[in-house]
């Protein structure tokens, strides 16, 4: 009697901690229905592999040197594979989570998760349907309909400059991008940890209503940052 044999899932992880990686890589492994056809700890490398084996899902993690896996998402669709995401991170901070969700990630897990859980959210996006833990889920929900009034909020106030809504420190750190440094260099100069540089920039992308550094640095030069930083100083 002729066996079927069911077609394995091409699986691709991406993640700057490499014991995290190969942790992973083992257990879907194990699981025997997955095939992790590579893995990557920067997403240009990430980028990279997914052109050449074009996986059905990749793992990516959220919190990534020089390019975010939020960037990284944006620069998965654009290579137009179907290629789903499914977002890897250690905190479950609900600002990072929505965005992930915004630009396109199907589904949201932490790392501490356990193993049979980390399945499940899998085969749930492989199945196309959309993954949170329920631990998240309200959380995500909460933070979406704030979202949703302050966009209508939004919509009311005419020509504000939204700078002034800015504390001290995230002014601080959106000088220094607005002069090209990394968020390492940023947390560097400011003698803080990158995550909590990453933390500001999310709070600072907030409150100028806007998506990416690019736009965060073009809003503050348009609303004369850089001149009442230059008049400060003087």
């Amino acid at each position: 009697m002729r066996r079927e044999f069911k077609k394995k899932s091409r699986v691709l992880l991406i993640d700057d901690n490499y014991e995290h990686l190969a942790g992973i890589r083992e257990l879907l492994n194990l699981e025997g229905t997955f095939d992790v056809v590579g893995i990557a700890t920067n997403i240009t490398v990430g980028l990279n592999l997914i052109k050449k084996y074009q996986p059905e899902i990749v793992l990516l993690d959220m919190n990534m040197p020089e390019k975010d896996g939020l960037q990284g998402i944006l620069e998965i669709a654009k290579l137009d594979l179907g290629t789903k995401v499914l977002a890897l991170s250690g905190y479950d901070d609900a600002d990072l989570i929505f965005r992930a969700m915004k630009l396109g990630a199907k589904g949201y897990v932490l790392k501490t998760m356990a193993s049979a859980q980390l399945i499940y959210a899998i085969e749930e996006v492989l199945n196309g349907k959309i993954y949170l833990p329920l631990a998240l889920s309200s959380r995500f929900f909460e933070y979406f309909q704030q979202s949703f009034r302050q966009e209508s909020e939004k919509e009311e106030v005419e020509e504000e400059n939204l700078l002034s809504y800015l504390t001290q420190r995230e002014e601080e750190v959106l000088e220094l991008l607005t002069q090209g440094i990394t968020y390492k260099g940023v947390a560097s100069k400011l003698f803080i940890s990158e995550t909590t540089v990453k933390t500001h920039v999310n709070n600072i992308f907030q409150k100028l209503q806007v998506n990416d550094r690019t736009q965060a640095v073009l809003y503050a030069i348009n609303n004369g940052f850089l001149t009442k930083k230059v008049k400060m100083a003087v």
